[in-house]
């Protein structure tokens, strides 16, 4: 009988369900037919009746055992009381079958017939609810005494009166005789008023077992009746309802639970509206309005009992009056409890309907209920505030009629979705769209909608000032304060969405970084109150001036830009002439004198115009339009300069490429013919762990050669002369690096013209695969490694220069590949891999640097991760000779702290190592030959082969 639960869940399958119906169908046929003979009708009504039910109580006795939980002593009793219906059968059929004589009138059979009604009663106790307290017991007993009561008085009027007048007959089987009615009567009892008690677990197994017991004591009452006992014998059709009642009763512990209803899939909703999804929830089941006809049923079959012994002129029966008049005792008594109950019910009800009336009419959000068809039932007082509309007025109308067109499809789609879900996943939804005020205008409201069993329950508040400071939020995030203008951030990312168009690769998307000239003299004469009442009007002059589609922005300070995307039909020429006439318009526009506090001020614009170009960054076409408005302002101010991007020469103006100049020895620092590119821009390379200026890089305003490596040099030596002992860096162009002399021989003439050592010099180099493939500029970077000269390579972690090719050019610095301090704030991985290859420079003894460190999250990450040097706008501007002295003065610059949480395994330490002119970051004013340059493990020699590295001769300091 032991069975896997998969094999017990199959019971409820139609196959087994079928099987089960034909085994008792089958019974019922054969006993119909007399199943052919007198003694296989006797073998079949004695044993096959004790066989079906030793069968039940082994099922309900095992499943007790092994799984029956809170239930086992239920199943127990369900069991034993199966176990005495089959012990009474098998001593009928020892009587009948084995020793073929009558069954006594009193028999062991009577005593395990008698005994199967008390144990059924008691597993009925125990699968009821418990009623809670005294009051819940006294009902209990008195619904049990109705419906007992009114079941004796009729079976008494019926059989047992018969019964009762047996002449000649035992006491012992007077009782018998009157014990199995009254048995079954107080079983039925206990059957039907369980039906509206018993618990919710395992409800299929213990309907299945009610049922059982409820057809074996229909059996029981029709062998009661005197027509059919004195005319039975074992087999015959009524064998056949005990035959079922123990089949039903073997498989009610092993019947599943019913499996919850599904929901409809969200696919099925229909898209016409809401009602048919509402119209579902008012569905009320009907148990509970049968349930209280109870108790007048009883008084109507005690009437009907009364009736019966009085047909004919009878005097009524004794025993059925008395029964008939507790029962109605029992019902009055049991109107009054009920009747106490409806009080306290509606008094309680009446609470909290006051509770409920104070908390909707005093609560300042609007409660709406609104029918199947949207139309609102019911509105809170709330309304005349909130929407400017009375309740009475909002009642009858439709909601859809009060929501934002705009908004209403969005809404119903929700309200939808919401109804076809399930109530248990999602018992509430939350909906904001706009209404419409009483006075016209709209409002932000915020729905929060639940289900009713009329239709939903709405309750709305009005967020429209909320979603107005959300709005404010937003915009004072992404704009300037004073001007209304977008700040940096919002103008880098519509450069960012630019660049990603499809005209950003042909130069279509160009930048205006605009400086005013004057501005501080306007603060210090007429006052900073002025001073910002005329960046107003010159953000308004700038809006004024480019066309509607175009980026205005301040950047900060005195500082300005535009984007400007041109027109794809105009070809690469129509825009930049498109550009330049729009920069001439906004020069002009912005010098044009300004009235302030009575005063008439003027101020002039420099502007850099880059325009972008294949992978482009917004940081690149930023820092190139950055450094042309600096050489504008050189250039004389109020001036448009153009700048390219890194590795094209930069143009002014007119388009012209500027003319290089090869000035003399004592030259003054920007001399030059007529028309010339003006002044070197110097930049400081600055220490990242205390601001220390390590160097000055030569910012590329010509293309490299003699005259501007002999330029760069004759200025570092008269910055050496006036105590400014700084080394300056020199950077070769990556476009045609061999054509360009890197003679060790002119680089040590032309630093001992000017009293300099080698390590005052570091020349710049491309990447390595560039510098590689040139067997003469190989040649010559070996000897500037030999003579002293600092050598630094570019592109370090980009495509051209691996870490191998460290081990093959006498590199001492190494510049991070400008793409991997761009990504440093957008990609955590970049982050990763640009702390590696720091860590692994300075394993290998190499120091690293990054230039175009623009923002201060940038150096602040760069310094926590152990990068040595760092060059960009964070740290210093480019600078003209005049503000590079005062800097040079200073000795340092301003760097942000260091931010290790932005890392992800970097390292906080940081190298202190000096390679630009090899004196330590201590003593930046002193210059000293140094011996702690970086050593390199090999140098490439003349023939390209690695050889030991040479030694290097400490000079002299000139007097």
């Amino acid at each position: 009988m032991q069975r896997s639960r998969t094999d017990c869940s199959s019971l409820t399958g139609t196959p087994v369900q079928l099987g089960l119906a034909l085994l008792c169908a089958g019974y019922a046929v054969g006993a119909a037919l007399g199943w052919g003979s007198p003694q296989l009708a006797l073998i079949m009504g004695d044993f096959g009746l004790s066989a079906a039910a030793l069968t039940a109580a082994g099922s309900c006795l095992w499943y007790a055992r092994t799984r029956a939980g809170e239930f086992r002593p239920a199943w127990t009793m369900f069991g034993l009381s199966s176990l005495m219906i089959g012990l009474g059968n098998a001593v009928w059929g020892w009587y009948e079958v084995v020793l073929g004589q009558p069954v006594p009138r009193t028999s062991v059979a009577d005593f395990c017939f008698l005994l199967f009604a008390p144990l059924a009663i008691l597993g009925l106790l125990m699968i009821a609810k418990r009623p809670a307290g005294r009051a819940g017991w006294a009902c209990l007993g008195l619904d049990a005494w109705l419906i007992a009561g009114s079941l004796m008085t009729l079976s008494w009027s019926v059989a047992l009166t018969h019964t009762a007048q047996w002449q000649g007959e035992t006491v012992i089987r007077a009782a018998l005789a009157l014990a199995y009615p009254l048995l079954d009567i107080v079983l039925v009892s206990m059957v039907l008023v369980l039906h509206y008690r018993r618990s919710s677990a395992q409800r299929s197994a213990i309907n299945t077992a009610v049922g059982a017991l409820a057809l074996t004591v229909l059996c029981d009452a029709l062998f009661t009746s005197p027509m059919l006992r004195e005319q039975y014998s074992s087999g015959q059709l009524l064998d056949a309802g005990w035959f079922a009642g123990s089949v039903l009763l073997a498989c009610a512990p092993w019947v599943p639970g019913r499996p919850g209803r599904r929901e409809p899939r969200h696919a099925r909703v229909p898209t016409a509206g809401i009602e048919g999804h509402i119209g579902r929830l008012g569905r009320a089941p009907l148990g509970g309005s049968l349930a209280a006809l109870t108790p007048y049923l009883a008084a109507g079959v005690c009437t009907l009992s009364i009736l019966i012994t009085t047909v004919g002129g009878q005097q009524p029966d004794p025993v059925v009056v008395l029964l008939a008049c507790t029962v109605v005792l029992a019902l009055l008594l049991r109107q009054g409890v009920m009747l106490r109950d409806n009080i306290a019910l509606t008094r309680e009800l009446a609470e909290q309907e006051n509770h409920f009336r104070s908390l909707v009419q005093g609560s300042s959000d609007v409660i709406m209920i609104a029918a199947p068809d949207e139309v609102l039932r019911y509105v809170s007082p709330a309304a005349a505030g909130v929407y400017g509309r009375p309740a009475d007025a909002l009642i009858g109308a439709r909601l859809s009629s009060l929501i934002h067109p705009e908004d209403l499809g969005a809404v119903l789609d929700e309200l939808r979705r919401f109804l076809a879900a399930s109530p248990v996943r999602s018992s509430e939804t939350r909906i904001e769209c706009r209404v419409r005020h009483g006075a016209g205008h709209w409002l932000n409201i915020e729905f929060s909608v639940n289900r009713h069993r009329d239709g939903l329950i709405l309750n709305s508040r009005d967020v429209t000032e909320r979603v107005r400071l959300q709005a404010q939020l937003q915009h004072n995030a992404s704009h300037d304060t004073l001007t209304d203008l977008p700040n940096r951030a919002l103008f880098t990312e519509r450069v960012r969405l630019a660049l990603r168009g499809r005209r950003a690769a042909d130069g279509g998307v160009a930048v205006f970084y605009i400086d005013l000239d004057g501005f501080k003299e306007v603060n210090d004469t007429v006052g900073h109150q002025a001073g910002d009442e005329l960046l107003v009007q010159v953000a308004q002059r700038l809006r004024d001036a480019v066309r509607a589609g175009d980026t205005t922005a301040r950047l900060g300070g005195d500082e300005f830009a535009a984007l400007i995307v041109a027109d794809a039909a105009d070809g690469y020429r129509g825009r930049e002439k498109q550009a330049l006439e729009i920069a001439e318009r906004v020069r002009a526009e912005l010098g044009r004198p300004v009235m302030v506090d009575g005063a008439q001020v003027r101020v002039d614009a420099s502007i850099g115009i880059a325009f972008s170009g294949p992978g482009v960054t917004p940081a690149e076409l930023l820092r190139s339009a950055d450094q042309a408005m600096y050489r504008a302002k050189q250039a004389g101010k109020a001036r448009i300069e153009i700048g390219l991007l890194p590795g094209r020469p930069p143009r002014t103006a007119s388009g012209r490429l500027p003319q290089p100049t090869s000035p003399g020895d004592g030259a003054p620092a920007g001399a030059g013919r007529a028309g010339g590119p003006g002044p070197l821009l110097h930049q400081p390379v600055v220490e990242l762990a205390d601001g220390t200026i390590a160097a000055v890089s030569v910012q590329g305003r010509r293309p490299f050669g003699h005259g501007l490596l002999a330029e760069a040099v004759a200025q570092a030596g008269r910055r050496h002369r006036a105590g400014q002992p700084v080394p300056v860096a020199v950077r070769v162009p990556a476009a045609r690096p061999a054509e360009y002399s890197l003679s060790a021989a002119c680089v040590e003439d032309l630093l001992a013209r000017h009293g300099l050592p080698p390590q005052a010099l570091v020349i710049e180099l491309p990447d390595a695969a560039v510098c590689l493939a040139s067997e003469e500029v190989r040649r010559g970077v070996a000897e500037l490694g030999r003579l002293g000269v600092v050598i630094a390579l570019d592109g370090f972690g980009g495509n051209g220069t691996g870490v191998a090719e460290l081990d093959r050019l006498p590199v001492d610095l190494v510049r991070l590949d400008r793409r991997l301090v761009d990504g440093l704030l957008e990609s955590p991985r970049i982050g990763r891999i640009t702390a590696g290859l720091v860590r692994l420079a300075a394993e290998l003894g190499v120091v690293s640097w990054a230039d175009g460190v623009d923002r201060p999250e940038q150096a602040s990450i760069l310094r926590a991760m152990g990068c040595a040097r760092g060059q960009g706008l964070a740290l210093c501007e480019p600078l003209d000779s005049r503000r590079l002295s005062a800097v040079l003065d200073r000795g340092r610059c301003p760097v942000p702290a260091a931010d290790s949480s932005a890392l992800s395994g970097g390292r906080s330490a940081l190298l202190t190592r000096h390679a630009f002119g090899g004196q330590p970051a201590a003593e930046p004013r002193v210059w000293a030959p140094s011996t702690h340059l970086p050593l390199r493990r090999q140098q490439v020699g003349g023939d390209g082969g690695a050889s030991p590295a040479a030694p290097r001769e400490e000079p002299t300091a000139p007097a």
